[in-house]
């Protein structure tokens, strides 16, 4: 994959091009870019780096104004490089500097969370209580794979929780070898299955790291390589999912990759109200001055928990609620969508 040519070439061939006045050479370099990432298509297909420059591209051309049609031209001979900082010297496995380095600005971030029942925060901020007894992808995509096994929340009833999660990152040849993590009911590892604590022996190995928040409770693992942190965390007997991804990154699947619960929410079959229903085995009123303490605003999260308790008798699912609040009060882009009310 020549990306990184392209790469080069397009920053060689704009350097003289800063401030206003150069508007129609500035597109005739971005269209030789365009032009440039085309001819790599076919073997940069999996590369982050490549997938990234065609969606920045498509964004400078807009606002610039560019036609897509029209003259491009050779790029200028690159000159060399007087500080070693220049893009080549960057570490591809640091996501979120190359981006920056790249477009000129931060990358953008989604959120998705399941917890408790279990509930799922979309990317879109979508809210869902579900049923999906089973194993069920929360996320299936080119970097991640993400799935969440539930069993009934207690006997004779329909609610489920989640009592194992299976979080594969793929292999990227630069970066990190493939590896698979796996929680289960009291038994929340800070080590991926083969024993190791990173992504292995590659020269980005350090971009994939756990780190233990709380012995067999909580653990965090950071994706530099990816721009992504995913939380795992026990609350009495269930396990909850919460994860910052990077926009492309959530965005990188395919047609066929189309279940996925963090990107459409669980399907309508699957759906259950949030009013307690049937036998309690909490009084609502106990319940909600439980979950009050831990969450004075009576959003989603709130509901949740009510809803949790009323059905499973369990009061740490209180902590389960309150977890996945914190992990969105850390993880989300946009701290007015904290709260979600329906």
């Amino acid at each position: 994959c020549k990306i990184l040519r392209c790469n080069s070439e397009y920053v060689a061939a704009t350097l003289h091009l800063r401030g206003p006045g150069h508007g129609a050479a500035f597109c005739t370099a971005l269209r030789s870019y365009s032009l440039c990432t085309r001819r790599t298509a076919r073997t940069c297909r999996g590369d982050l780096a490549f997938h990234s420059a065609v969606h920045g591209i498509e964004d400078l051309m807009i606002q610039n104004n560019c036609s897509k049609e029209g003259p491009t031209a050779p790029p200028r001979p690159r000159p060399p490089a007087p500080n070693p900082q220049g893009f080549e010297s960057l570490d591809i496995c640091d996501y979120e500097r190359s981006f920056l380095y790249k477009h000129g600005r931060p990358p953008g971030f989604q959120h998705c969370a399941a917890f408790g029942d279990p509930h799922i925060r979309t990317f879109h901020d979508d809210f869902h209580t579900c049923r999906v007894e089973g194993s069920w992808p929360l996320l299936d995509n080119d970097y991640l794979f993400v799935q969440a096994t539930s069993s009934p929340v207690a006997k004779g009833s329909n609610a489920t929780v989640t009592s194992k999660l299976t979080i594969i990152f793929k292999n990227m040849k630069e970066c990190i070898d493939q590896k698979v993590y796996q929680a289960e009911l009291d038994n929340v590892p800070a080590a991926f299955q083969d024993g190791s604590v990173n992504g292995g022996t590659r020269a980005g190995g350090s971009s994939l790291v756990i780190w233990e928040r709380s012995p067999g409770r909580h653990v965090e693992i950071r994706a530099n390589y990816i721009g992504t942190t995913i939380a795992v965390r026990q609350a009495g007997r269930q396990l909850s999912f919460s994860i910052r991804a990077a926009e492309e990154v959530a965005r990188a699947f395919t047609e066929e990759q189309d279940l996925q619960l963090c990107v459409g929410g669980c399907p309508h079959s699957q759906r259950m109200s949030r009013s307690p229903r049937g036998r309690s085995r909490v009084p609502v009123e106990i319940a909600r001055a439980l979950c009050r303490e831990m969450l004075p605003v009576e959003d989603v999260y709130f509901q949740s928990c009510v809803f949790d308790v009323v059905t499973s008798g369990d009061t740490n699912f209180t902590m389960a609620a309150h977890g996945a609040l914190e992990d969105a009060r850390l993880f989300l882009p946009d701290a007015e969508k904290l709260h979600i009310f329906q």
